[in-house]
């Protein structure tokens, strides 16, 4: 019973949960949602890839989190002793991350509010304002409160909601197995589907989840002894969160229908075929990833400022008033934003996959710290990891490369 007790504490919560709670998003919904309409369980292998490359990528990120006490944005920050280097780097990663969070907001508190409005049944055009700011609110709440261990319980609830909800739709709608294998462990590539691969990865290894993890790491475990508690809890809560996505895409894939293009469209589109449960668990599902999503976003960003900017850590933590105000603008321009009745799904679809474009560069710089003794010491990547980290840099390249290539000749 102990080693249970043991084993179980390692990998339960902690900063694993809140990095899955923040990419299964209204982004991934709605990327996994159009996957399964168009491509069936065809694209399937490329959700498998992005959960294996996530494992790496989140793995490499907690190491330097836990090895070197800071995060991402400060290790990055003394590593390079340049000025102009120094500057090009961490502005580049504030705009695209902070800047990029706050586009993403809108998405995020549109997706918690289309959910509410899908499972109670709401079709007046008149409160989805209200609905936008009581999501808001909820955020707000949660966050300004400040503690790292409130934060995670709240996110390990959503969590197991949104796989519960999701999990157990794919379930009713009794997919072919033979098929959903083939999908899974023969990948195919078509100019019809590289975009959504490309947004498929854009979703699930998202750049400020890096940033994310190496942060909290630091609130939950101090010292190199923890590194495999780490390694573990990031293996079964990433690994979740893709097996939440693929439920997606195989829910997805039960409806024949090219109105389909988000998920209040699917949880409409299943309940004729599986009854009102469909509805209802997608509805809860898409609440759930809206309402984790608003939260780590703002987060996310307010961590990358506060490790590019150079904020000392130790004046009020969560509580500092730069670091509040820097999740508070995210949080609000969301708020905004979707109040404004703003359709986010084309919004999403770009984002996603603009951040599949743009992923390279942060893998790059992931792996250019893990190999550095300055950093890591003995912990530096094995031959192993630098072999699997360079497979996955490879690969984003080269699907980033062809996605500008479809997008040019598509203007």
């Amino acid at each position: 019973m102990a080693g249970i007790t043991v084993s179980t504490r390692r990998w339960s919560g902690g900063p694993g949960a809140v990095v899955a709670a923040a990419f299964i998003g209204p982004g991934t919904v709605t990327v996994c949602t159009l996957a399964g309409v168009q491509f069936g369980f065809a694209l399937l292998w490329a959700m498998l890839l992005s959960t294996v490359a996530t494992v790496i990528l989140q793995d490499m990120s907690a190491r330097i989190g836990i090895v070197t006490g800071r995060g991402l944005g400060e290790v990055i920050r003394s590593q390079l002793t340049r000025p102009l280097p120094r500057f090009l780097v961490l502005g580049l990663i504030m705009f695209a991350i902070v800047a990029g969070n706050a586009a993403y907001e809108a998405g995020n508190i549109s997706g918690a509010r289309l959910g509410l409005e899908t499972l109670f049944a709401i079709n007046r055009p008149e409160f989805a304002p209200l609905l936008s700011v009581l999501v808001g609110a909820m955020a707000f709440g949660l966050l300004y409160q400040g503690s790292y261990r409130v934060l995670e319980r709240v996110m390990v609830s959503l969590v197991v909601l949104m796989s519960l909800a999701f999990l157990l739709t794919a379930v009713l709608t009794r997919p072919d197995i033979g098929a959903l294998l083939r999908g899974l462990l023969v990948p195919s590539v078509s100019d019809a589907s590289i975009l959504t691969i490309v947004g498929l990865i854009g979703t699930t290894v998202v750049p400020y989840n890096l940033f994310l993890h190496a942060a909290l790491v630091r609130e939950k475990w101090q010292g190199t002894q923890h590194l495999s508690d780490a390694r573990v809890n990031s293996v079964i809560a990433v690994s979740l969160g893709g097996l939440v996505s693929a439920a997606i895409i195989v829910s997805a894939a039960a409806i024949n229908s090219d109105s389909v293009s988000n998920a209040v469209d699917l949880a409409r589109g299943l309940e004729p075929l599986f009854g009102s449960f469909a509805r209802y668990f997608l509805s809860l599902g898409l609440f759930a990833a809206g309402i984790t999503s608003a939260m780590t976003a703002p987060l996310a960003a307010a961590f990358v400022a506060r490790g590019c900017l150079g904020w000392s850590e130790a004046d009020g933590g969560l509580k500092n008033w730069r670091f509040r105000a820097v999740w508070m603008f995210v949080l609000l321009l969301g708020v905004v934003f979707s109040s404004l009745g703003i359709n986010p799904i084309d919004i999403i679809r770009a984002a996603q996959v603009a951040n599949g474009i743009t992923l390279p560069l942060v893998v790059g710089i992931i792996l250019w710290l893990v190999n550095q003794h300055s950093v890591l010491g003995e912990h530096r990547n094995t031959l192993l990891q630098n072999i699997a980290g360079g497979v996955i840099f490879l690969v984003t390249i080269a699907l980033g490369l062809r996605a500008i290539v479809l997008v040019v000749n598509a203007l």
